[in-house]
């Protein structure tokens, strides 16, 4: 089963902070700075937490996965805003 889980991190270092983030472009939507929400199944967490452990350093970096619920029931979104108007990225079908 897909949960959706919102990660955040909080980087110290610009070169690591460059590489969560070219990571967690490949597993997720980015959603604002350092956030990112994810649809992924246990074994696609488990293997986003691995890529981001080899990444980051552990006495200076933080990352939180938040776990928002199951995907299935949800409806469209569950993110809602104050302030500024949240769109959600455009996903589009690529044929190739």
């Amino acid at each position: 089963m897909r949960q959706i889980y919102i990660v955040s991190y909080d980087i110290s270092d610009p070169k690591r902070l460059r590489r969560v983030f070219q990571t967690m472009r490949n597993w997720g939507d980015h959603i604002q700075l350092s956030v990112f929400e994810c649809e992924l199944t246990d074994r696609e967490l488990v293997e986003l937490r691995t890529e981001l452990a080899s990444v980051i350093h552990h006495g200076e970096d933080q990352v939180l996965f938040i776990d928002v619920g199951p995907v299935a029931g949800r409806g469209d979104r569950s993110i809602e805003s104050l302030g500024r108007t949240y769109f959600p990225p455009e996903r589009l079908a690529v044929v190739v």
